[in-house]
């Protein structure tokens, strides 16, 4: 079968999100309860459940004590690790599995108690440099992932002329949309000079331009279409999947203005028939400011290095030219570590038209894109209401 073949076959049948204040809770409580809210919204129960992908930052081994948590006996299971976008990456061999008739039901989730957990932020650190040491970068000590974002948008400014006031207005955006979403953990009004004023964390950055540290799980469900169709949520079909990695290292990137984005964007694309100018709402990992630019371009929403003057104006911003992280993103919705699997949510909330005074009217196409490491990893998903097949 094709990749091609396999648009709009299978859909996202559940969604469910846990744990934005996760105090007291552990990671799989609040994994479990997004996972059991996912499935139900489904219309189904986690006996339904025969394949599973799961992923995080704290085990190598994390799909083990969710089974065993779950009670499941899945027949498949992927527990492949690359950051952030795991969860856009795993939709992919999901539906390999689903159209081979491996199983029937796949379950994605994901859990993080980062902001409550007894680790600070310095012993995350140290134990992540343990089980992922890089020769070039760790010995200095930089403060990552920030300082890697940081050297990006500082590139980008020197190459485009992009400009702080620029890098600004996309979390300005971020926090109109929160406004508009009761689950965002930021709602209070935020300016351009509320940003630009906010102590500097990692120059060109502020702390303003930097997402949310929070607790936080979601989850969806799998299934192939016509089972979807039957169920208890309108389907919501994945037209279009691609992941791609070219580095691992910020350093190591080939050029610090294009992202792996332009890889998986260009499949995901390829197999849905469609492309940018088709997409009625975005969902991009926004872990910071520079993050939204950079995608914008290597999506081709625009133009390389014309990011900066696209969002200016409030153009992605409820009322602008294109609606983009229509919950608040991870800068001011919420970011449990690893964001992406979020993404996905909130692309299936706006196709299903529930999202409230946030909801884009008569979407039909949503793109959801995860990045994962120091733009290490990229994954894109394309999706579709039953009027886009």
């Amino acid at each position: 079968m094709t990749m091609q073949e396999m648009r709009g076959r299978v859909a996202v049948a559940g969604v469910g999100i846990a744990g934005l204040d996760a105090t007291g809770h552990t990671e799989l409580e609040i994994l479990g309860l997004a996972a059991k809210r996912a499935v139900a919204d489904a219309g189904l129960t986690l006996q339904d459940i025969d394949g599973i992908c799961t992923a995080s930052v704290s085990s190598a081994m994390w799909v083990m004590p969710v089974v065993e948590y779950l009670g499941l006996r899945p027949s498949f299971q992927d527990s492949t690790m690359m950051g952030g976008s795991s969860f856009v990456a795993h939709i992919l061999p999901a539906m390999h599995a689903l159209l081979s008739g491996q199983c029937k039901a796949v379950l994605v989730c994901y859990g993080s108690t980062q902001r409550s957990s007894t680790l600070n932020r310095a012993e995350i650190g140290r134990y992540r440099r343990v089980l992922d040491p890089q020769p070039f970068e760790t010995p200095y000590e930089p403060l990552n992932p920030l300082s890697s974002y940081a050297l990006v948008a500082a590139r980008h400014m020197h190459e485009f002329g992009t400009t702080r006031e620029q890098l600004a207005e996309v979390a300005v955006a971020a926090r109109a949309w929160a406004a508009l979403n009761p689950e965002a953990l930021k709602r209070e009004p935020m300016s351009l000079a509320d940003v630009l004023d906010a102590r500097m964390v990692s120059d060109p950055l502020t702390v303003r331009d930097c997402c949310l540290v929070t607790d936080g799980a979601g989850a969806f469900v799998l299934t192939r279409s016509e089972r979807a169709r039957d169920l208890a949520q309108p389907p919501v079909h994945v037209l279009g999947a691609g992941a791609a990695v070219w580095h691992r290292q910020v350093s190591m990137m080939p050029g610090f203005t294009t992202t792996a984005a332009s890889d998986s964007g260009a499949r995901a694309y390829a197999m849905a028939g469609l492309g940018p100018e088709e997409v009625d709402v975005v969902a991009l990992y926004d872990a910071f400011t520079i993050n939204t630019i950079l995608f914008l371009e290597d999506l081709g929403f625009c133009a390389k290095g014309e990011g900066g003057a696209f969002v200016e104006g409030g153009a992605i911003a409820p009322g602008g030219r294109l609606a983009v992280n229509t919950n608040g993103g991870g800068l001011s919705a919420y970011h449990p570590g690893m964001y992406g699997i979020f993404t996905v949510i909130e692309a299936v909330r706006q196709l299903r038209g529930g999202c409230g005074a946030r909801q884009i009217e008569g979407a039909q196409i949503a793109l959801a894109h995860g990045n994962g490491g120091t733009l290490s990893s990229q994954a894109t998903a394309i999706f579709g209401t039953e009027a886009a097949l």
